[in-house]
């Protein structure tokens, strides 16, 4: 850590394919905080389970993807600890302290768990074990004595939460053994999905990150655009078309142009799309051909996140030696 301000935690669920919205939402962020902080970067496949334990096969077939996903965007696992939540037992034990710590009253207040169990209601996640995911969030970080949190304006409240079960932590035991994470906001613009909505893979409006050329064109040429311009030669209006919010973000050395010709009727709405085809090609190409060379050697993936167990393990650990302590309960293994 010589050199680096200090440690950041950061997660994501192994649900399903990664998208360009997890690109610009969370690991562009990413790779440009390797070079300030202590990062670990966790596959966190229990919080996946909470809501797919009805199909679990899903997690484990995701979790390489994600692996390399990570990887081919520019996240270093000679920089960053990578590693699988599962595979450090350690994260459930803290949860379970914290758990036992934490009001029911103040859990069933976080702001979006009831957003979450609508958001998912064909998982049927109105369940004891996704009602506690946010304990089992502030045990993610705390495990690691992580004091940065890369997170988007909406995750703002469970970064709260998870300060206040440390405080009560810190109050119960008398101690101060655990920094309060802050938060460090993500500076990308949200991006919707090809259809105005919010991007979800439920919808079929995202442009995955493995997305060929081919995939990538047909799905920008069926993004909604400006739907009061009904004619080529209609003025249009750049403001709320969703095709020039991807320009800002892919290409803002042509967003200015590309805007003013929409105003002026220059160009029309196919034209549009067409050159951003082209641009999101140029970005996603380089992740596509690395992430397809990373999935060709599984046995090299696995490798990594071994190495990313080990050390999450060793700094685990040694969290817990000091949370058993504190709390009164045998070491691992000692005699009763």
């Amino acid at each position: 850590m010589d050199g680096k301000k200090g440690r950041i935690f950061s997660g994501m669920r192994p649900t399903g394919p990664l998208h360009i919205g997890h690109l610009v939402g969370a690991l562009r962020n990413w790779v440009a905080l390797q070079d300030q902080y202590d990062c670990f970067y966790c596959i966190v496949d229990w919080h996946a389970f909470l809501s797919e334990y009805k199909a679990p096969a899903t997690i484990r077939d995701n979790i390489l993807g994600m692996a390399a996903d990570w990887i081919a965007c520019g996240i270093d696992p000679e920089r960053s600890t990578v590693f699988v939540q599962s595979e450090v037992a350690e994260h459930l034990e803290l949860a379970m302290i914290f758990g036992a710590m934490t009001d029911l009253p103040r859990v069933e207040r976080v702001p979006t768990f009831k957003e979450q169990v609508q958001a998912l209601q064909e998982k049927d996640v109105y369940t004891y074990g996704f009602l506690g995911y946010p304990v089992l969030q502030a045990a993610d970080i705390a495990l690691y004595k992580a004091s940065v949190v890369p997170v988007g304006e909406d995750q703002v409240p469970h970064l709260e939460f998870a300060r206040e079960i440390i405080r009560r932590f810190h109050g119960f035991t008398g101690s101060d053994i655990f920094p309060e994470p802050q938060a460090v906001l993500t500076p990308a613009a949200r991006l919707l999905g090809t259809d105005r909505r919010k991007m979800s893979k439920s919808y079929g409006n995202t442009i995955p990150l493995s997305a060929d050329a081919a995939t990538i064109r047909r799905q920008v040429m069926s993004m909604v655009t400006d739907e009061s311009r009904v004619k080529r030669t209609d003025p249009g209006h750049p403001d709320v078309c969703n095709v020039c919010a991807y320009y800002k973000v892919f290409a803002p050395e042509r967003e200015g142009a590309v805007a003013e010709e929409c105003r002026n009727a220059a160009r029309g709405c196919v034209d549009c799309k067409s050159e951003l085809a082209a641009i999101l090609e140029q970005h996603l190409g380089p992740i596509r051909r690395r992430r397809e060379e990373l999935l060709a050697d599984p046995g090299g993936l696995d490798a990594i996140l071994e190495r990313g167990r080990r050390r999450a393990q060793e700094v685990a650990e040694q969290t817990m030696r000091d949370v058993r302590r504190l709390c009164g309960v045998p070491r691992r293994g000692a005699q009763k």
